[in-house]
């Protein structure tokens, strides 16, 4: 399933895995994977086929080229999309785009395809000095760079040190998002990675407690952002989980599926987006399965403080009818839920979590979650991964994981009376998340998915943040946006050029005076005053601007006012959309979106 630099740490090892706990900590784990075994071989589980296999070299990186919006690198055509992906990239990124392209090139040229443009072409000529010449080091504000005097003043230069540190208690440290992962792997992090012998945490308590730096542009969760706009953060985070891979040396491959047998309707073992269309058509605002919410909160009513939830399992036989009724009864409105007892409940989730037909990881990124896992030891680096992997995941996966983890967090939160700690619930949940449906539990496997455990106790604990997006990122996404905004300028004919220039001829020069500096206009279509000009000054938030309207409009009712929670929006631009948070300093945005309207709706959610 994976493929790994033979100088890294061996990925299928059990001791590479489990020097986080002692043996002794993992029985529940192991306990879990003998119950899952058991009801796929008492045929409690339908057995619906689905199997996956690497990608081969060529085809892999062809597909990665278009997803990352590079497809323009595999037609051999120019595409503005294209080109302005290529120059918005760091010199890291860069370096991952052209080690795949260099690799599909080859590929073809042994196949004895049609001819594909030369690397050279699209990056430029290597010198010693500089990897690329062409594609620049960055479009980011170069004080962002690695070495630069803000990069060493904001104290990242000693990040490597951070998660090592406070081994023996939990520390609060703070995570900054301005400059890209990938360029903090400096060569003295890499040589701590290779030499370093904890892999993963032995106590909950010494988890450090992150918070997350918030710059005055505001913090943007991955619903804040328009579809086009998270399409581009998904491309860019595929190069810099490439980035920084290739940076640490580690060899990866994603799966590929290969045959599929499932079913097509009812509630077990549904891909999750038919199960979605199903209920959608029921409830059209609805993001997560209806049954999968409905699960959580008759555990959340009654179970929550059940000494050995989720690890103490109910009764398979009982687990197995109330399956059957669910399957039956459950649309209808007469499925009776009085009957279903909290452990129950918590075995039957367990069960749609392991039977969805495809991984809720997806079977594309589960390797890359395990190689984070086993491959990866440093904590901070860890979850930096795991936050890149997580903005990778298709809406339908993201939103379901998000109410399985705060579920979860709320388990742990109750530790004290159902005697359910952080790491026992990582070890219960985690087979069921990494097993995937339709192939046989070996030991190999098993291994493997050991190290996963302290992967799910990273994202119970983290989850907040993974929900957020990185600055960097958002200010590629803005350059990516102004580049390709550029190019189609350009593009058009001179004839339409010349047409405008000439019915603007006659027209008064419209200066810079014409329009005061620092003033914008926000409008709120959903007030009764629907428009506002409001002088910016340094300390304006988004969250002044709110309340600003809400006081003007006070003969609405509270009931209106509180009838949808209203945000300010950032439209057009260099950004598609973006709700922003309330703390967001205004004048700061405006100054990097002038192009921008300023909009008051209701919150996405």
């Amino acid at each position: 399933m994976l493929s790994q630099d033979p100088n890294s740490p061996p990925v299928f090892t059990r001791s590479a895995s489990q020097m986080s706990v002692d043996s002794t900590s993992m029985e529940d784990f192991w306990n879990e994977v003998q119950s899952i075994k058991e009801s796929r071989v008492n045929g409690f589980e339908d057995q619906s086929i689905v199997e996956f296999k690497p990608a081969e070299d060529g085809e892999l990186e062809a597909e990665w080229l278009q997803e990352v919006g590079l497809s323009a690198l595999v037609s051999g055509t120019e595409e503005a999309v294209s080109n302005a992906v290529l120059t918005t990239l760091t010199r890291t990124q860069a370096a991952a785009v052209e080690k795949r392209y260099n690799t599909f090139a080859q590929t073809l040229k042994k196949k004895n395809k049609q001819s594909v443009r030369d690397v050279r072409d699209v990056f430029g000529v290597r010198d010693s000095s500089r990897p690329f010449n062409k594609v620049p080091i960055s479009s980011l504000n170069e004080t962002m760079m690695v070495g630069s005097p803000v990069w060493k003043t904001a104290g990242l230069e000693n990040c490597v040190d951070e998660c090592t540190k406070h081994e023996g208690k939990a520390s609060l440290e703070e995570l900054r998002f301005d400059i890209p992962f990938s360029e903090l792997l400096t060569d003295r992090l890499k040589e701590q990675e290779r030499r370093s012998s904890q892999r993963h945490r032995r106590h909950d308590a010494a988890l450090p407690n992150f918070t997350i730096h918030k710059n005055r542009l505001g913090v943007t969760r991955i619903q804040d952002l328009s579809p086009q706009d998270r399409k581009s953060i998904k491309c860019l985070c595929l190069i810099e989980v490439a980035a920084v891979f290739d940076t640490l040396a580690i060899d990866i491959k994603r799966n590929r599926t290969i045959k599929v047998k499932v079913r097509e309707s009812g509630l077990f073992g549904v891909p999750l987006s038919l199960l979605l269309e199903n209920d959608q058509r029921r409830q059209p605002e609805v993001k997560v399965p209806l049954v999968f919410q409905k699960l959580l909160s008759k555990i959340e009513e009654t179970g929550l403080e059940t000494e050995g939830i989720l690890r103490v399992p109910g009764s398979a036989s009982r687990v197995k009818t109330l399956r059957q009724e669910l399957e039956t009864n459950f649309y209808d409105g007469t499925f009776d839920w009085e009957q279903v007892r909290h452990n129950d409940a918590a075995g039957l989730l367990k069960m749609f979590v392991r039977e969805m037909p495809y991984p809720l990881f997806t079977a594309e990124y589960l390797p890359l979650f395990i190689t984070a896992a086993e491959s990866i030891f440093q904590l901070k680096l860890q979850l930096q991964v795991l936050h890149l992997l997580i903005l990778l995941l298709p809406d339908p996966n993201r939103d379901t994981l998000k109410v399985l983890l705060e579920f979860l967090r709320k388990v742990v939160a109750n530790e004290e009376k159902n005697k359910m700690s952080l790491w026992n619930v990582a070890m219960i949940v985690a087979p069921n998340l990494f097993m995937c449906k339709g192939k046989s539990v070996n030991q190999q496997e098993m291994k493997v998915t050991a190290g996963a455990a302290h992967i799910v106790r990273l994202l119970i604990k983290y989850q907040d943040i993974l929900w957020t997006i990185p600055s960097f990122l958002i200010a590629q996404v803005r350059k990516v946006n102004e580049a390709a905004r550029k190019s189609r300028t350009l593009d058009k004919s001179m004839k339409k050029i010349l047409q405008k220039m000439t019915a603007d001829k006659g027209k008064p020069e419209r200066t810079q005076s014409d329009i005061p500096q620092g003033v914008v206009r926000v409008y709120a279509p959903q007030h009764s005053k629907i428009s506002m000009a409001i002088q910016l000054n340094i300390h304006t938030k988004a969250g002044d601007i709110l309340a600003r309207f809400d006081c003007e409009n006070r003969q609405e009712s509270p009931v209106d006012l509180r009838r949808h929670k209203n945000s300010l929006y950032e439209v057009g631009g260099n950004i598609g959309e973006r709700c922003l948070d309330p703390d967001t300093y205004i004048l700061d945005v405006y100054q990097i979106n002038p192009q921008a309207e300023w909009v008051i709706k209701p919150t996405a959610t």
